[in-house]
């Protein structure tokens, strides 16, 4: 869990060195991707666990369109805002999931759940930066605005895809990314013709490795991972992956985040742990 976290941590700087169009990276992460996890099944032997028919193949079709929308507006926001707030603020998705799940599937929330909830919102406003410039007296660029209404839209787009995928349970998380990948490769196959394919080798390098290391490599890592520990360690072991992007953006691009930022942090962190706790 851990090395699939820290691993995950630097989607953002293969975002920003690869220097693509958010369209051109996703397609290269999905068809890269798609081939590395084709690859690791066939080398597993677990080719048959991929197929997909009626209702399954359906949920696994819409989650790929959804993920497709996520990583496009998670992509289109480092440059606007940077990698650390970029990935801080789209780990607010869990509290879509909670609103969500009590909204649609009315499930159940606990006092203490609504609490981490706007506890987390607050945290969120504080990750932002806003509140800092508004202290002084600059306003945020509408790029970089624009930047944090993308990421709210990317953890809104993969809320859904987490209960879309809950309703169908029988999926594995293995078998969802691979049909995800495919899904998005298909979909996006028209990009790099008509947006342009990547001029560089060192552009065709970080995008491939987009694929087969966070998607191929991570991806199996995590679930390597998930499958030893306990829901619990799970949900606090899941904060690796924003806490590397925020280390991998100071530590490369010197980007650190204020005072204010770092508490706002913190209390997502506090918040989304206490709501993803498994109920006693």
């Amino acid at each position: 869990m851990v090395a699939g976290g820290a691993l995950l941590g630097t989607i953002g700087v293969f975002v920003q060195e690869a220097g693509q169009h958010p369209l051109i990276t996703v397609w290269f992460r999905c068809a890269f991707g798609a081939l590395a996890l084709l690859i690791w099944s066939a080398a597993s032997g677990t080719l048959k666990d991929l197929r997909l028919s009626g209702k399954s193949l359906a949920v696994a079709c819409a989650t790929g369109c959804l993920m497709l929308l996520n990583w496009t507006m998670f992509f289109a926001a480092i440059p606007r805002t940077s990698i650390a707030v970029a990935t801080v603020v789209f780990h607010i998705q869990p509290i879509w999931v909670i609103l969500f799940s009590a909204i649609f599937l009315r499930e159940p929330v606990s006092r203490s759940q609504w609490i981490a909830t706007l506890v987390a919102l607050l945290g969120l406003a504080l990750t932002t930066g806003l509140l800092d410039d508004i202290a002084s007296a600059q306003p945020a660029s509408s790029e970089y605005i624009a930047g944090l209404l993308l990421c709210l839209g990317g953890s809104l787009s993969y809320a859904a895809v987490t209960l879309l995928a809950k309703s169908k349970q029988v999926i594995s998380p293995f078998t969802l990314s691979f049909w995800q990948c495919g899904v998005g490769t298909v979909v996006l196959a028209w990009a790099p013709f008509v947006l342009g394919w990547p001029q560089q080798a060192s552009a065709w390098a970080w995008l491939a490795g987009l694929g087969v290391i966070h998607t191929g490599l991570a991806y199996v890592i995590l679930f390597a991972g998930m499958a030893r520990l306990t829901l619990g360690k799970i949900a606090v072991l899941q904060f690796v992956y924003p806490l590397a992007a925020v280390l991998f953006d100071w530590g490369i691009y010197g980007t650190r985040l204020s005072p204010v930022q770092l508490v706002g942090v913190s209390l997502m962190g506090m918040a989304v742990w206490t709501i993803r706790k498994p109920n006693r």
